[in-house]
């Protein structure tokens, strides 16, 4: 008979499932944030192709995120209902069919039809993958597992700059402009990852085959154990959660967070030509959007994962709002194309470290029968940002969007002082001491 301790099941559990899940999911967010912002690099061919101005531009950016929006909530209730699986698989299927007939749009109004079923088809993918990650990892290990999950961000500038661009400056197949072969191109991969989806992902930690049943026992009753403590501390009638305004006050949070980060994502690439002395091609380009992406790398690891160490996740996330104000501000005063790259790789710095601790922080204040409501309430109403953000830096110039910007995450910083969460804290610390000691043994599943 083998005989493990509780310590080295956690260890391997935990090892097990970071490995088995987070690259996986890390890859599918990739995919799904490049989806979402390729856009940007299109309209460096697009607009002048369509003639489509800046104000239109702002618009279509935004209008995937009217879509989003509204079935955001549905699609994360229909996920707790039908399971993470087939209905994560569903989502990527259908965005990637949709990102490859943007490809084949010929006016203004085609591209606002199918940005706005972009945002229908993918709802509920962000917030269900972070609903998801609820079922795996317990409060402790969530900020590293957030963490990785949110890398997809600087990656897929990393990855989608050079490759957008170098689609555009090369590929013209069949006498199709670059940038049509590059929605096309980058649909394609959504298409196959759906199909992976659906026989790779496992719904919960009771179907893991790859876990062993002492693994699969011990991973189930830590997680319902830290169920009951925050069932007990926080809401547990969905109405009474939406009454609390502390997850309006998420909602506002995130909200401006959001339109910072968004706003640069779809803009970054316009705002770098408009200040080049000479004409860059769009290679050029993409090399330069790609810096502010790679600082995010180093900030979202260490934030997330310090946050996860020290506890303190409203601390780390005011700092990184700081950083972020003070890197727009410099944007706004930055007149060439050196000075804007910095300080908006400033600006990066402090934008990504916000997503690497936040969503840990989001998962706190939901019970697990609120939190498929409470994720998406917060992710829907923060996705308007996403409207808003693009839709300022397309109707005024670069210097008052960027004072803008710094001005709305004030109000989020302002926000986040007010929101209360030590106490709940404090509760589920005190509680995780009076567990059994790591050292207990368990032979053949049973704890002596």
């Amino acid at each position: 008979m083998v005989t493990n301790t509780k310590a080295s099941i956690e260890k391997s559990t935990i090892s097990k499932t970071m490995k088995r899940l987070m690259p996986f999911i890390l890859i599918l967010y990739i995919i799904a944030y490049l989806d979402r912002v390729n856009l940007g690099y299109a309209a460096l061919e697009m607009n002048a192709d369509l003639a489509l101005s800046a104000e239109v531009f702002g618009m279509l950016s935004g209008i995937f995120f009217i879509g989003y929006f509204f079935f955001e909530v549905p699609s994360n209730m229909i996920m707790s209902k039908v399971g993470a699986r087939m209905w994560i698989a569903r989502i990527m299927i259908s965005w990637g069919i949709v990102v490859v007939l943007t490809g084949f749009a010929q006016s203004a109004m085609h591209l606002y039809i199918l940005r706005f079923l972009l945002g229908v088809a993918e709802a509920g993918f962000f917030p269900g993958v972070i609903l998801y990650l609820t079922y795996w990892f317990r409060a402790s290990e969530r900020g590293k597992a957030t963490a990785i999950l949110l890398l997809a961000l600087p990656l897929g500038g990393i990855i989608g700059a050079p490759l957008s661009t170098w689609i555009m400056d090369n590929i013209s197949w069949a006498g199709m402009a670059g940038w049509r072969w590059m929605f096309i191109l980058e649909g394609i991969p959504a298409l196959i990852l759906g199909v992976v989806v659906a026989f790779y992902l496992t719904n919960r930690p009771k179907e893991a085959k790859w876990l062993t049943e002492d693994e699969r026992n011990w991973l189930e009753s830590e997680l319902e154990a830290e169920r009951k403590i925050t069932a007990s501390i926080n809401k547990v009638s969905k109405l009474e959660m939406v009454k609390d305004l502390r997850v309006w006050k998420l909602s506002l949070l995130y909200f401006t967070g959001y339109s910072a980060v968004y706003g640069l994502s779809f803009w970054l690439p316009t705002i770098i030509k408009s200040l080049s002395v000479s004409t860059a091609t769009n290679m050029e380009i993409g090399w330069l959007a790609m810096i502010p992406a790679l600082v995010g790398i180093p900030a979202i690891l260490f934030f997330g994962w310090n946050a996860d160490r020290t506890g303190a996740h409203k601390q780390h996330l005011l700092f990184c709002f700081g950083i972020a104000i003070i890197g727009f501000i410099g944007c706004g005063f930055s007149e060439s194309v050196s000075t804007v790259v910095i300080m908006l790789a400033l600006t990066s710095f402090g934008l990504y470290g916000f997503t690497g601790c936040f969503f840990a922080y989001l998962t706190f204040f939901f019970s697990e029968s609120t939190a498929p409501i409470g994720i998406a309430l917060v992710n829907s109403f923060a996705a308007l940002g996403g409207f808003v953000g693009p839709m300022i830096l397309g109707l005024v110039n670069l210097q008052q969007g960027m004072f803008i910007l710094s001005f709305m995450l004030v109000i989020g910083a302002i926000t986040l002082m007010t929101l209360k969460l030590e106490k709940n804290i404090a509760k589920r610390e005190e509680t995780r001491k009076v567990e059994v000691e790591t050292d207990t043994q368990i032979v053949g599943g049973e704890v002596k």
